[in-house]
């Protein structure tokens, strides 16, 4: 297993795959995915898990974070997301925030992670913004 860059094409498929399948590429991708950081991990030569990082004004937004249905519940996304939390206070990052779907509230609550906002629905799922103070 091997977290590195991963190139956004590849992230923005695997974001369609594993997230919206029933959308095209373009309407997984963000507006300023340009301007981001896209990690995934890898096992062997294979992209299982990704997340997309944004870092302003000393704050970090983790966005479109999606496994591979396989390799769900196997600890990959801990691993990752623990990689960003410590990428975030290597960073000097104030704090660190996520739109989460709802469903994955208690995921992200392991990681001191809030609720600090109402829900709203998107895309036919449920969201609430999460965030930690660093």
């Amino acid at each position: 297993m091997l977290i590195k860059d991963a190139p956004l094409e590849d992230v923005l498929e695997m974001r369609r795959e594993v997230m919206y399948p029933a959308f095209t590429i373009e309407q997984v991708r963000l507006k300023d995915d340009e301007e981001g950081n896209h990690l995934g991990v890898y096992v062997g030569e294979k992209l299982i898990v990704v997340i997309s990082v944004f870092v302003r004004n000393g704050i970090m937004q983790f966005r479109k974070f999606a496994t591979r249905q396989e390799y769900q519940g196997k600890g990959y996304g801990t691993i990752l997301l623990e990689y960003v939390m410590k990428l975030a206070n290597d960073q000097h990052c104030v704090s660190i925030w996520c739109n989460a779907r709802v469903s994955a509230k208690k995921f992200y609550e392991k990681f001191g992670m809030q609720v600090t906002g109402d829900t709203w629905l998107q895309d036919g799922h449920e969201f609430i913004k999460m965030e930690k103070q660093l």
